[in-house]
């Protein structure tokens, strides 16, 4: 199995993989703390560039630093073609909460705090994650979050600028004051929110990352991608992820797992075909029993 034949796609001017890594899940219950087999989640990671990955995703509020830390000790020094993209814009409190820290103050911190865990003297990717809505992307200005990540551009700590959790009128906003090389929100077969901004961004050359691939799906929209899973003798992943390969070539796909044998099952998605009647009952899912907006 050859992860190449999902093809590649331009993020911060460097080509990847559109099947990559997210790390998120290296880290203990709910995101927080050890994991609780570290010999497992380093496996993980060495596996995943094993088998060709070459864009990991991550930030240093999972654990907090723990994925990072992982990620260091795992690959570190770095192939020369591993893309690591990382997130700031929120920390932990002790009590596992995720807290906004969108001030210049804390984005700087959280700058260096990500160079110190990776071992890096510069970040490939930084994407800015809004903190402005909770439960997905709320309308609100990024420009003072947006202006301090493009100082720490300038000072050369960060390459390229992302955002996440953001409505396309911020990603439009935002590319007034920075080169926006990525997007990275939730988006799936079920949850379609973004269809026109994936389709804009393709056009732009603009890379989209979409997070839970198997997220927010009522009974009756599971039922039916299980009874196409089922059919093609593939997983409810597999099939999630090929549609996603298959929507647009701007798709970068950034699957989580902390086991090696669910990672080479998510990676051997590239193999899935999705003939014409699957390709319709999935399409067919974002409509069926859709909560009312």
């Amino acid at each position: 199995m050859s992860i190449d034949k999902a093809g590649t796609f331009t993020l911060g001017g460097r080509a990847v993989k559109r099947l990559g890594y997210g790390a998120m899940q290296l880290a203990g219950p709910g995101v927080f703390g050890p994991p609780k087999d570290r010999d497992a989640a380093l496996a993980v990671l060495r596996a995943a560039v094993a088998s060709g990955v070459n864009h990991i995703d991550t930030s240093d509020y999972y654990g907090p630093y723990v994925t990072n830390q992982l990620i260091r000790e795992a690959l570190h020094p770095y192939a020369d073609d591993l893309v690591i993209v990382t997130k700031i814009g929120a920390r932990r409190g002790a009590d596992k909460s995720w807290i906004p820290a969108m001030s210049p103050e804390e984005l700087t911190q959280a700058v260096h705090d990500n160079l110190r865990n990776l071992g890096l003297h510069v970040l490939d990717v930084v994407n800015l994650r809004s903190t402005l809505g909770v439960h997905g992307p709320a309308e609100g200005s990024l420009e003072a979050p947006l202006t301090a990540l493009a100082e720490l551009q300038r000072q050369g700590l960060v390459r390229h600028i992302g955002l996440s959790n953001v409505t396309a009128k911020q990603v439009a906003d935002g590319q007034r004051i920075a080169k926006i090389v990525c997007v990275q929100n939730m988006y799936n077969v079920a949850h379609r929110d973004d269809d026109k901004l994936v389709d804009e961004l393709a056009h732009a050359g603009i890379a989209y990352v979409p997070f839970f691939p198997l997220g927010g799906f009522t009974p009756l929209q599971s039922s039916t991608l299980n009874d196409v899973a089922k059919k093609l003798g593939a997983t409810p992943m597999q099939v999630a992820l090929a549609w996603l390969l298959r929507r647009s070539p701007n798709i970068l796909l950034i699957p989580g797992t902390s086991s090696v044998a669910h990672l080479r099952e998510n990676l051997a998605a590239v193999e899935l075909v999705l003939p014409d009647h699957a390709i319709n009952a999935l399409d067919g899912i974002a409509n069926a029993a859709a909560p009312p907006h």
